[in-house]
């Protein structure tokens, strides 16, 4: 399924597409789910120790911006956790007129409450801010506008929105929209965008998730494997959960259905990921939240160096939260690009030791793009050698310690590329 707005552009859905042209994507076809059956779908809820976690911070005080199809602020989970939006489309309705259940389901994987047995957020106590834009099925040709999705990203970087959170990806690198991820990297925003789901379809680079100041999300599965749809390369930053995660089937939102889930929702993942970091560290910057979720992401290679397919590494915040470990290293400077950020303060936080300095630029790990091959293949049985068994909630969540020993862990890693 592709999705645009300009007339010479082709947007991929970075996550639950289920035409032709993803058949090579998506195994099998989705299943209805009753919303009374949807939690205990939710199997990285689990992993990530997300009921510990809650015990410390639920998110609270953090909002997230949802560039999207739209969130629809009426479902029993998101009652109360939707705030005042912008519509970047030129389509009738507004922010809160989801036109396929996407974006709606983003918003509730971050912030859903959960009740009447709907999708429960990793970051409940979140708010979410919606920005609406359009794909190639929502809006005729002649009522395109080119400088949608830059407009949608100047918007969320206007927002009370500390993160921004873009399950979307297109497959050009135009200059309004760099421009536009710049201004929200200047406004202080933490920025994720999904990597995409066609590794085995041409695995080319997409965009937001390929300009260097936005953090590029991959997707593993319930074994610590990276999915084998997930799009890998130098737009890799961490990976969450993205296999197996329930959705809305349609914009009826009658119904969740079984799904990959894909880039999209570990996406999603990771931003609440960083709201729960963010909301127990409030007077930290964009740049030391995101330097503790790389810190503590889950690997068996060196620390700073990078994987094309998981980045730095499977992403953990129960480290931080319930542990209370990661290095939050400069304020200032940005852990993708060792530049200078103008919307950091001026005046630095102190931070604990570190093996690297934060100003230094991760360098790529032959060995650690090796071990992931091997994770991407598939071959599950050298990977089981490799971490001892270990199991997966015990990697994830933390209580393994900060070093993960094997190819299939789950534990989000990151890996930088530039547009």
């Amino acid at each position: 399924m592709t999705a645009g707005m300009g007339r010479s552009q082709k947007r991929v859905l970075s996550a639950l597409a289920v035409t032709a042209s993803w058949s090579v994507v998506l195994a099998g076809a989705a299943q209805p789910a009753a919303a009374a059956d949807v939690q205990p779908k939710q199997w990285y809820l689990s992993a990530l120790q997300a009921e510990e976690m809650w015990k410390v911070t639920t998110g609270e005080g953090i909002k997230v911006a949802v560039i999207d199809t739209g969130v629809n602020a009426s479902t029993s989970s998101l009652q109360g956790q939707v705030l005042k939006g912008t519509d970047a489309t030129a389509a009738e309705g507004d922010e809160n007129d989801d036109y396929n259940g996407h974006g709606t389901t983003m918003a509730e994987l971050i912030a859903g409450t959960g009740k009447g047995g709907g999708l429960k957020g990793l970051a409940p106590g979140s708010k979410i801010i919606p920005v609406r834009i359009s794909n190639d099925d929502f809006q005729k040709k002649p009522s395109l506008n080119a400088t949608e999705w830059a407009n949608a990203i100047r918007a969320a970087a206007d927002s009370d929105a500390k993160i921004i959170n873009m399950s979307f990806g297109g497959e050009f690198s135009l200059d309004r929209e760099r421009e536009a991820v710049k201004y929200a990297e200047s406004k202080g925003k933490l920025f994720f965008a999904s990597v995409g789901n066609n590794a085995e379809g041409g695995n080319g680079d997409l965009y937001p998730a390929s300009y260097p100041q936005v953090v590029g999300v991959a997707s593993a599965d319930q074994k610590g494997k990276v999915s084998k749809f997930s799009q890998n390369g130098n737009s890799v930053d961490v990976a969450a959960p993205g296999s197996d995660i329930p959705r809305w089937c349609d914009n009826s939102f009658q119904k969740y259905c079984d799904g990959i889930g894909g880039t999209s929702s570990a996406t999603a993942i990771a931003s609440a990921s960083a709201a729960l970091v963010w909301s127990a560290h409030p007077d930290w910057t964009a740049n030391q939240v995101l330097n503790v979720l790389f810190d503590t992401a889950g690997r068996d290679w060196e620390k700073g160096t990078l994987s094309k397919y998981l980045g730095h590494g499977l992403i953990r915040p129960a480290m931080n939260i319930l542990k209370g470990k990661g290095d939050p290293g400069d304020p200032d400077i940005s852990p993708l690009t060792a530049e200078r950020t103008g919307g950091s303060p001026a005046s630095p936080a102190p931070s604990s030791t570190s093996s690297a300095p934060a100003s230094e630029q991760p360098a790529q790990n032959e060995n650690a793009d090796k071990v992931d091959e091997t994770v991407a293949a598939g071959d599950t049985e050298a990977a089981a050698a490799s971490d001892g068994g270990v199991p997966l909630g015990l990697i994830v969540g933390g209580i393994a310690g900060v070093a993960v020993l094997g190819a299939v862990v789950f534990a989000v890693v990151r890996r930088r590329g530039a547009a």
